[in-house]
């Protein structure tokens, strides 16, 4: 599985480094804007599009026929991909960090409650979005899970929302609002599990050949 992560990161690298750099100069504009830490609401989701963008290029050069001759298993061809797709977010929210860090010396109103809170967001979409894409990509083909997983960000949105409003009826969010959004991230966390569960049982039947 080492060999097939290290595939895609070195085919993703130039869209890996052009995304960093295109979220630290996002960055440093939003703080004229909106206060920086939002950067970390967009960073996970923006980073992690090369996951997908290495599912269909797998599929349109038929490696899918050539690693499954590998000494690797389903359901560690799939495990990878979600590995590879939560290591793609954990970059993103790395470099949201840097213009974030930069501006406090500068005196930017970032504080590490607006880190959490936004982060906490940021993720539990990216985990949610994946959770719904990732699937489909393997259950669908190219065209159909493309759209799917534009779709799968807006459809992560209406989630979190609608996580937050049920969260409503237990407590007040208003007053707490940094713990709904730590309890909608651990449910995101769930989500994606059950979500890689789902994606290798659906690989496993999947007719290669």
């Amino acid at each position: 599985m080492k060999g097939v992560l290290v595939k895609d990161l070195y085919i993703a690298g130039n869209n890996i480094l052009v995304t960093i750099v295109s979220l630290i100069v996002l960055g440093f504009g939003l703080s004229f804007l909106l206060e920086t830490s939002a950067l970390l609401v967009l960073a996970p989701v923006a980073s992690t599009t090369a996951a997908f963008i290495s599912i269909t290029s797998d599929a349109a050069s038929k490696w899918n026929k050539n690693v499954i001759t590998m000494p690797v298993s389903r359901s560690q061809i799939i495990g990878e991909k979600f590995l590879f797709y939560i290591l793609l977010a954990i970059m993103g929210m790395i470099t949201a960090f840097v213009p974030c860090i930069v501006l406090i010396f500068f005196g930017a109103d970032v504080t590490p409650y607006s880190l959490c809170l936004y982060g906490s967001i940021g993720i539990s979409a990216t985990l949610l979005a994946g959770g719904i894409s990732l699937p489909c990509a393997y259950l669908f083909d190219p065209e159909k899970s493309q759209i799917v997983f534009m779709m799968s960000f807006m459809a992560s949105t209406g989630m979190i929302v609608g996580l937050v409003l049920l969260t409503n009826f237990v407590f007040p969010v208003k007053e707490h609002i940094l713990l709904a959004f730590q309890i909608v991230l651990i449910i995101s966390v769930i989500w994606f599990f059950l979500s890689y569960r789902i994606a290798v049982k659906v690989y496993q039947k999947r007719d290669i050949t």
